[in-house]
């Protein structure tokens, strides 16, 4: 399902015009980036919550050549599904 498609069945689910669920999800969208990149965490009960996990910096290897390279430390975002969601997607 893409960005277009969700738009599109959460026009159908709740009733509101496409529009206004392009609108909502952006919402969404933005509201979760921002907290997420101040450090919080989001939780949807039921559904899931979204993270920020820190990646310790780490070797690696060129696939192409083989030779070693130094991978840095990064912030990456996790989600862990929701129990609800786990056991409807079962």
């Amino acid at each position: 399902m893409n960005k277009q498609e969700l738009i599109a069945a959460i026009a159908e689910e709740s009733g509101l015009t496409k529009v206004d669920a392009k609108r909502a999800l952006d919402g969404f969208i933005e509201a979760t980036t921002k907290s997420l990149k101040k450090g919080d965490r989001v939780a949807l009960v039921g559904f899931g919550s979204f993270s920020v996990s820190k990646r310790a910096a780490r070797k690696g290897r060129n696939p192409q050549t083989g030779k070693e390279i130094k991978i840095a430390a990064k912030k990456v975002v996790k989600f862990k599904p929701g129990a609800e969601l786990s056991k409807t997607v079962k």
